[in-house]
């Protein structure tokens, strides 16, 4: 068996590192701790938010790099290595639209915490999933905080409902990516999973081929084509698949282990 000289592990949660009901292998503990005594960074890396993140890693919190909120905010050992925050009048104007799209609920994902006007169950159980963070406001004006990614949980479907409005109208000034079957995340335009990757592989100074990564969804197609390295599980889309050079058995077969433990450890 070859073992891969890698320095940078970064993987995708839901679809991937988590399995199908959403948890974490208690195998990952025992794998992060031999990355570290090798001196191999972990990179989590999620369109969810930095506190729901470090709630799932919460034994290991400090031994995680986060690359949350599709690249938009990028913290270590509790510090902000990075940030991209939304602009004003920009947010004014996508929330604008979004209240005229039916089907459509808006998350405002700032630094400080995650933001809804409306908590009926059929929503919140979404929300719930990914924002470990979040308060109710009677207006989205009354947020103080830095907005970094202005999401849509879309309840019919973002593919096909919301991103088919919000394309053609910003997709050459922001970054409109479909995270999941509910879900549009909408960020800076020079902002992604891969951007946040290679800051990283400039900061430690890692190459390309030093680096491994994993995801399943169309968010993960930058943080693809950042590695030489790169896997697309065995439950990604086809669209997905195709920028990765290998492919990972399943998130409910727990293929990103299958891979560190065969290839790197």
């Amino acid at each position: 068996m070859t073992i891969l000289m890698i320095k940078l592990i970064a993987s995708d949660m839901d679809g991937t590192l988590l399995n199908e009901h959403g948890k974490l292998n208690e195998e990952f503990f025992n794998i992060l701790d031999k990355l570290k005594q090798k001196g191999i960074l972990f990179v989590s890396a999620s369109g969810r938010q930095y506190y729901s993140l470090k709630n799932k890693f919460s034994k290991v919190k400090d031994d995680i790099i986060y690359v949350a909120e599709n690249g938009s905010y990028v913290i270590y050992k509790g510090k902000e290595l990075s940030s991209s925050i939304l602009d004003k009048d920009v947010i004014e104007e996508l929330i604008k639209i979004s209240r005229q799209i039916d089907g459509c609920e808006i998350v405002l994902c700032g630094k400080k915490s995650a933001y809804v006007e409306k908590t009926y169950p059929e929503f919140i159980t979404e929300v719930e999933k990914y924002y470990h963070k979040y308060e109710q406001v009677n207006n989205f004006s009354e947020i103080d905080d830095d907005i970094l990614k202005f999401t849509i949980c879309d309840l019919k479907g973002a593919a096909e409902n919301s991103n088919k409005v919000y394309s053609p109208i910003f997709g050459d000034k922001l970054q409109i990516t479909v995270s999941g079957e509910l879900w549009l995340d909408i960020i800076n335009n020079d902002v992604n999973k891969g951007a946040a990757i290679e800051l990283l592989q400039e900061k430690f100074n890692i190459k390309p081929e030093e680096t491994m990564v994993f995801g399943d969804y169309f968010n993960d197609i930058h943080m693809l084509q950042s590695a030489y390295h790169s896997y697309a599980m065995e439950n990604a889309p086809d669209g997905v698949k195709k920028h990765a050079r290998f492919i990972a058995k399943s998130n409910a077969e727990n293929g990103v282990l299958e891979v560190i433990s065969n290839k790197v450890l």
